[in-house]
């Protein structure tokens, strides 16, 4: 079925900002602070528009402006920039790339997905099956350093790229896959990999099947790397206050985030009303996919992953990502342990089952 949308209702989002502003100076003027999405509107973020829109944030005193990204933003540096928001979403290993050349002091702040989104699709009868198979093959990924997983996983296969395989850019959809024009296509399994379910396969009229297709898991592959963190500038972070500020922006975002496992309809209409263009029945798709990312989270929201952390720097370094490992001061706990600490209910989501959703033709 189908899944429908809805909102908090108004008195309920109020009656939240009222319980929980108690003791964080609810008579005061809200802190404004600004959070860099990695990308446009959609339910990858529904964390965030939830913390806003079901007042969250507005309950630890900060009004909170969430910017936009898209293919022309480059989130990692427009956090970087002194004068730039206060918060920024990035994958790790990009952030470690600036960090590296020395052109960022970004820190990461809460480790929000725990598991990486990346897949490569391949046709079922392509007769490919996991990364060793690439030989000979044309090798669909998205460059600009979404692309490490894949290199990682075919070179770990004993294949380099040009020799064995030839890497070919695709823009972020599946049309070269969907035309036969390349064998395998990156894809992540809360976009890309829907848009090929939601296409119709013109030898039957009805939509692609996942039986028609093979999915590679990079976190069953092992070459998975840490994406969607939060992260802050360490000189704002040691500015006066501001660590204050960056626990109840990350209390209100893991709050948001409990709401979108235990309420997605309620976050995919958060979603719809930040502005996303994507159809609804896609939007449940990516609500649906989103979750398993995060929950459960066996340290509790926001947790650094360490060996996760410690497969995404390796990875960074023999891809000549980065020249050296990482400063220890380049992600830090503490601040996501003292929002846990403050947020009530369920904080780790051992018994989180995820959903089902029917695949809509078009994502409508």
């Amino acid at each position: 079925m189908r899944t429908t949308h809805k909102a908090l209702a108004p008195v309920i989002a109020g009656s939240l900002v009222l319980v929980s502003a108690i003791g964080v100076g609810a008579q005061d003027a809200p802190t404004p602070v600004r959070l860099q999405l990695q990308w446009a509107p959609q339910a990858q973020f529904a964390g965030y528009f939830a913390a806003r829109d079901a007042g969250f944030w507005a309950a630890q005193g900060l009004d909170v402006e969430i910017i936009d990204g898209g293919p022309d933003v480059i989130p990692q540096v427009v956090g970087s920039d002194p004068s730039g928001p206060e918060f920024t979403i990035s994958w790790v290993p990009k952030v470690l790339e600036v960090r590296d050349a020395d052109q960022s002091d970004l820190v990461n702040i809460a480790q929000v997905f725990q598991r990486s989104g990346t897949r490569s699709v391949a046709w079922a009868d392509s007769g490919i099956t996991g990364p060793a198979d690439f030989a000979g093959k044309k090798i669909g990924v998205w460059d600009f350093g979404n692309e490490y997983e894949v290199v990682a996983a075919a070179k770990a296969a004993g294949l380099e790229q040009g020799t064995d395989y030839e890497k070919v850019i695709q823009d972020f959809n599946m049309a070269l896959l969907l035309n036969r024009e390349i064998d395998v296509s990156e894809a992540m399994i809360y976009n890309e990999y829907a848009q090929v379910l939601e296409a119709t396969n013109p030898e039957t009229g009805a939509l692609y099947q996942p039986e028609d297709l093979v999915v590679i898991d990079y976190n069953e592959v092992g070459t998975a790397m840490l994406q969607d963190a939060i992260f802050a500038r360490e000189a704002w972070l040691a500015e006066e206050g501001n660590e204050d500020i960056a626990t109840r922006f990350l209390i209100g975002a893991f709050q948001g985030w409990q709401l979108c496992r235990d309420d997605p309809d309620a976050c995919i209409g958060y979603t719809v009303n930040a502005g996303s263009t994507l159809g609804a029945g896609h939007q449940a798709w990516m609500m649906n996919e989103v979750n398993p990312l995060i929950w459960p989270s066996e340290g509790g929201i926001g947790s650094m992953p360490a060996a996760t952390w410690d497969q995404t720097v390796q990875i960074s370094l023999d891809a000549g990502i980065i020249s050296a490992a990482p400063a220890d001061g380049a992600f830090r706990t503490d601040l996501a342990d003292a929002a846990r600490a403050q947020v009530e209910g369920d904080v780790i989501g051992a018994d989180f089952v995820k959903g089902t959703v029917e695949v809509t033709p078009g994502g409508e």
